[in-house]
């Protein structure tokens, strides 16, 4: 006698990762998540302020880029989150978690800063230009290279040794304010050398911030090419796959720490020079301003590709400009802009689950198999 047939049924859906995506789609991918996220803000716009979202939409376009003021503002802050996200990016890709580009920055800053106090009116404008950018340089490797050595000698966690080294570098900034300030007793420093301007960036072509574009930029097609066709960008990706595929191949996975942070660290204390002598010619505890942080996004996002971190940078200035931009012209308050910043986040990083994962959907299959 034959035994009953008994219907099994296939899952109606299943994940499965992505051998490989194709870079129009992956952006296709962004695009309509963008899209997505443009589409229920105004939904959550409409429903609390009653609001046409495309006015909002206008109003935060007009926050980052109405004037020429504010497009170069715009184009300010981006440089400087592209300049950080450049710096990380290295040691991210080999998977060493630097959560200390705040503390670089800052040493960075800091010793800019002394830079154009102690020698602001003895050295020549190149000459300075020239000592504030290998100061900045050396600072940020050091800081760098603290938490490589640590784990490359003794395996120590990099995500809480840099991380910690962030207070440090903020506490000897409020020691150097206290005592630099000016006047004294106000506790800041004010403008440094605002009369001579000495350690200013100059003008390129008429911009105040054109040298800031020229830096970074600069910073980011060499770090591309770095990360890409040389043997020691080829050494970073390795270690960063397999530390143990790494050794077999001969390759000192201390001395790629070591390298790595090393640059790193230096890129981010740029950063700070970029931010002190070419921004708000003054230093203080959030020179940084947790852009640290949101540079961890942009590197991240951009899978490490110094080219597509301009355009994440620019996306997260212009959502901070828009967010403040509308809060002010339809008297919304923070948690209002800051709700239509998050959802927007939300999405594009969730676009990368569908960028790195498939869905598969199933009709229900019938299988024939014997019951027990």
């Amino acid at each position: 006698m034959s035994s009953p047939k008994k219907e099994t049924r296939a899952p109606l859906m299943r994940i499965s990762k992505r051998a490989q995506i194709s870079t129009p789609k992956a952006w296709g991918i962004r695009a309509c998540a963008l899209l997505l996220s443009l589409l229920v803000s105004g939904l959550v716009i409409y429903a609390i302020v009653k609001l046409n979202p495309i006015k909002i939409y206008v109003s935060m376009f007009e926050g980052a880029f109405g004037t020429t003021r504010r497009s170069w503002s715009t184009i300010r802050d981006a440089m400087m989150l592209l300049c950080i996200g450049i710096g990380l990016a290295p040691a991210f890709k080999m998977r060493f978690w630097n959560i200390g580009a705040e503390g670089q920055i800052q040493v960075g800053g800091i010793v800019t800063a002394a830079c154009m106090i102690y020698f602001g009116n003895s050295l020549p404008p190149l000459a300075l230009f020239i000592v504030m950018l290998a100061a900045s340089v050396a600072a940020g490797a050091v800081w760098g290279l603290f938490p490589a050595f640590f784990k490359a000698r003794w395996g120590t966690n990099e995500t809480l040794f840099t991380l910690m080294m962030n207070y440090v570098a903020i506490q000897l900034t409020s020691f150097c304010v206290s005592i630099w300030e000016n006047p004294a007793g106000s506790g800041n420093i004010g403008v440094i050398n605002q009369n001579t301007q000495a350690g200013w960036f100059p003008p390129v072509f008429g911009q105040a911030y054109g040298l800031n574009v020229i830096i970074v930029l600069t910073l980011a097609v060499a770090m591309y090419v770095y990360m890409r066709y040389t043997k020691q960008g080829y050494e970073i990706a390795v270690v960063g796959s397999s530390e143990n595929t790494a050794r077999y191949a001969g390759i000192s996975v201390k001395k790629v720490y070591l390298r790595t942070m090393a640059i790193s660290g230096a890129i981010c204390g740029v950063a700070g020079f970029v931010a002190v002598s070419g921004a708000s010619h003054t230093i203080s505890v959030s020179t940084a301003g947790g852009q640290g942080f949101t540079a961890i996004i942009v590197a991240w996002l951009a899978k490490f590709n110094t080219f597509t971190m301009i355009i994440i940078a620019f996306l997260l200035v212009f959502l901070e400009k828009g967010a403040v931009e509308i809060a002010s012209a339809y008297n919304l308050n923070d948690y209002a802009s800051s709700i239509i910043t998050g959802i927007i986040l939300f999405f594009i990083l969730g676009s990368e689950f569908f960028i790195n994962y498939r869905l598969i959907f199933r009709r229900r299959e019938k299988k024939e198999v014997s019951a027990a």
